[in-house]
């Protein structure tokens, strides 16, 4: 193994620090080792970064073996122990509590470069799981060799070689590493892929993997190229943070699913690949619905909200059911928008009413809506609620938090930025409170 075109990629220079991952498994000690020998040319510092994920008894003793090891080749050691999991893939959930970790160390010794041992059998098992799962184009494509976060470079520098090739250089270079026995355990689905299929496709062709590798960085440039013109489009397309679905559905159906899924890596972040295309379909049929307001419900309660013309992706848990405020002076709203009693004020459209405390039996308060909810409107008659947000186009998920003012009696007498109510005063009459919506 060629340690200085393992690393050609990168600029290294004098006193960079690269941050790696260790479990003290023949790979990623390989990646161990690998770094001993770049540092005998290159003046880097080095941090391996430890994970006891807690499943394992054996797991302690390698904790120490490899912490040893580090004394031994003045290597600083950082070290995380999990001791508790939620109810979410073991998988998963040990990923992204890994990568969290290695990111604090990074942030810890300001390091340049974060590195895993990630290698070429890991590359296919991961497209083919993918392939049979369903995931975007971006996900066909595996993990990359090289991403640049900024303020960091992660480098999976194995990423043309196979495990086969790992094992020989740990033993050719007397490198310590332990086996973990779960890896030959039937139960995880990786393991099956790496078991069955893998060695049938080697027996195919023996460089197999580069041809895999290929294929990833093929449809990476695809993807790449997608993402540029994705993003022309959601300059066009996207009003406060909201989907215009008329225009979004005259876009190529290509760049519809990658709106689509860079709108949804705001709430998934690593945890995008539980987004397949079956969720995406389903957005689209949304999109494509004769109901004025519908929604679908996505993995981590995450909601595609259609009002109208317009799609928008909120959490389950954001999205507030009622609330109701005593209005004294000024109140936040959980819509965003405040209401203000304001001493003056010359305008006079629907975010300003007039009021005389003499109509009214006061305090004011601010409350969601109510089934039944009917209204005395300025000019005469009465109107419900629910007729009043249909005409002005309110969402369904808006109409559950759109405030509606009313008296101690429970009179509405405002809608704001909406309607007035009968309640309301013009300039030249008597009034003694105006209720501004900002």
């Amino acid at each position: 193994m060629n340690i200085r075109n393992l690393y050609q990629d990168l600029n290294l220079k004098n006193n960079d620090v690269i941050v790696f991952g260790c479990s003290f498994g023949p790979d990623s000690m390989a990646l161990f080792r690998s770094l001993l020998s770049l540092r005998d040319d290159k003046n880097i510092k080095l941090v391996c970064a430890h994970v006891n994920h807690g499943k394992r008894k054996e797991s302690e003793q390698e904790k120490k073996d490899l912490e040893q090891f580090c004394i031994k080749h003045r290597v600083l050691f950082e070290y995380i122990k999990i001791d508790h999991y939620g109810d979410d893939n073991f998988h998963n959930e040990a990923r992204n509590i890994r990568y969290h970790f290695f990111e604090k160390i990074v942030e810890k010794y300001h390091a340049q470069y974060l590195m895993t041992a990630h290698h070429g059998d890991d590359l296919m098992e991961t497209i083919l799981m993918r392939l049979v799962r369903g995931t975007t184009l971006e996900g066909y494509s595996g993990f990359k060799k090289l991403i640049n976060y900024g303020n960091y470079i992660l480098y999976r520098p194995f990423i043309n070689y196979t495990k086969q090739d790992l094992l020989k250089y740990v033993k050719d270079t007397n490198t310590p590493y332990a086996i973990d026995a779960s890896n030959d355990s039937n139960v995880y689905t990786r393991n099956r892929y790496r078991k069955v299929v893998l060695p049938f496709l080697k027996k195919e062709d023996p460089l197999v993997h580069q041809k895999f590798y290929k294929f990833s960085q093929e449809i990476e440039s695809t993807a790449s190229f997608i993402e540029r013109e994705a993003l022309k489009a959601k300059k066009q397309i996207f009003s406060k943070n909201r989907i215009m679905i008329s225009k979004f559905l005259s876009l190529d159906i290509v760049i519809q699913k990658k709106v689509l899924e860079d709108s949804l890596k705001e709430f998934y972040q690593d945890d995008l690949i539980l987004i397949n295309d079956r969720h995406i379909q389903l957005i689209l049929k949304l999109m494509h619905s004769r109901r004025a307001n519908a929604s679908v419900t996505l993995p981590n309660d995450v909601m595609a909200i259609k009002s109208y013309d317009y799609l928008l992706f909120q959490k389950l848990f954001d999205i507030i059911s009622n609330y109701e405020i005593e209005l004294n002076s000024r109140v936040v709203l959980p819509n965003g928008h405040s209401l203000e009693i304001v001493q003056e004020e010359t305008g006079n459209s629907n975010n300003i009413t007039r009021l005389s405390s003499k109509d009214l039996a006061l305090p004011l308060r601010v409350r969601t809506r109510k089934y039944g909810d009917i209204m005395a409107i300025k000019g005469g008659g009465h109107q419900k609620l629910k007729n009043i947000f249909i005409n002005k186009k309110i969402s369904a998920q808006e109409r559950d938090i759109w405030p509606v003012v009313v008296d101690s009696k429970d009179r509405i007498v405002f809608i704001p930025g909406l309607k007035k109510s009968k309640y309301d005063r013009k300039k030249d009459e008597f009034y003694d409170i105006i209720l501004k919506y900002m």
